[in-house]
Order: C-alpha cells, then structure tokens, then sequence
C-alpha cells in the first residue's frame, strides 16, 4: 500500500511540474500581454479625454495581418513534420516562417510610411502616437520572434528538433503564435477604438 502511495505521488509530481524553460516563457509571455492590456488601457483613457485625431489605418495592416495569419499556419506545420522527422519540410516550414515574419515587419514599416503619408506622426496628437507605439512594441518583439526561429532553423539543420526532442520547436511556436494572437488584438483594437 505504501509502495502505491509512493508512485502515485510521483505521478501527481511529474504531471504537475512544468519544464522551466517553458514557465519561464509563460511568465515573460503574461509580463508583455500585462504592459500591452496597460498601453491599451491608457489608450482609452486618453481617447475619452477629447483632441483625439480620427484616421483610417493603412491597407497594410490588414495584409500584414494575413500574412501573420500565415506565419502561424507554417510554424504549426513545422511542428506537424518535426513529429514525422521530415527534416526537409520541417526546415522549408520554419524558413517560410521567417520569411513572412519578416515580410509583416517590413509591411509595418510601410505603414508607418503611409501614416506619414497623411499626416499622422509619432509626435503630435495622441491618437498617432499610440499606432506607433503599440505597433513599433509588437515589432520589437516580432524581431525577437524571428531571430527565435532562425535559431531553431538552425538547429533543425544540425538534427537537433526531431520527434524525440521538440522543446525548442514548442517553445519557439508557442511564443510566436502568441505574438501572432497579440497582433490580432491590437489590430481588432485599434480598428475598434478609432
């Protein structure tokens, strides 16, 4: 009876415990969504406090958006060959994730052309400020994103992400699909709070 206490307790530990590197990742992920959930918060307040310049956002973004869209699509099929250990099309699937998301980084920038385009600048009213606030924040943190996948490209080349240890994959598409979703509400965001 004891020896079965005694497995039962390692099995509650094993299935409790969390990698490290992965709560790790989850408590940097709740400390951005913390700061964007303020800088959105602070967003509105600003917003009802009046002066607050009206403009459509730039076509861009909504392409962009699709193409993060994308990038999350192919991050999730490089999980799916890494499982197979198809080495080919798992490398293929995250070089295609680097690429859009480098692609969504320099459609933001073109829309921060466009911004300028009509007159809608970093120092100025409130309401622009914040676009490039929030939108240059994201992608800061996209780059990080990116530079995560070439490094796990990398790995993948030396046949270090197989079925057999997916860590590094996991923890490199779980952060991107979560600034893919982070993306998504800012979009959704600012769309609605014009």
């Amino acid at each position: 009876m004891a020896e079965y206490i005694q497995e039962s307790e390692s099995a509650t530990k094993k299935s409790a415990s969390m990698n490290p590197k992965k709560f790790a990742l989850w408590l940097f992920m709740v400390s951005v969504v913390m700061i964007f959930a303020s800088l959105t918060s602070a967003y509105i307040v600003r917003q009802a406090e009046g002066n607050w310049y009206i403009f459509d956002l730039p076509l861009v973004f909504y392409i962009s958006s699709v193409i993060i869209l994308l990038s999350s699509a192919s991050m999730q099929w490089a999980i799916t060959e890494a499982k197979k250990d198809n080495f080919g099309m798992l490398r293929l699937a995250m070089s295609i994730t680097a690429v859009l998301g480098l692609a969504f980084l320099g459609l933001q920038y073109y829309g921060w052309v466009e911004l300028v385009g009509i007159n809608v600048f970093f120092v100025g009213n409130p309401s622009g400020s914040f676009v490039y606030v929030l939108t240059g924040l994201h992608g800061l943190h996209l780059v990080s994103g990116v530079i995560f996948i070439l490094w796990v490209l990398s790995l993948s080349f030396k046949y270090r992400i197989h079925s057999k240890n997916l860590l590094s994959l996991d923890l490199c598409a779980t952060y991107w699909h979560f600034l893919d979703g982070l993306w998504i509400y800012l979009f959704v965001f600012l769309l609605l709070n014009r």
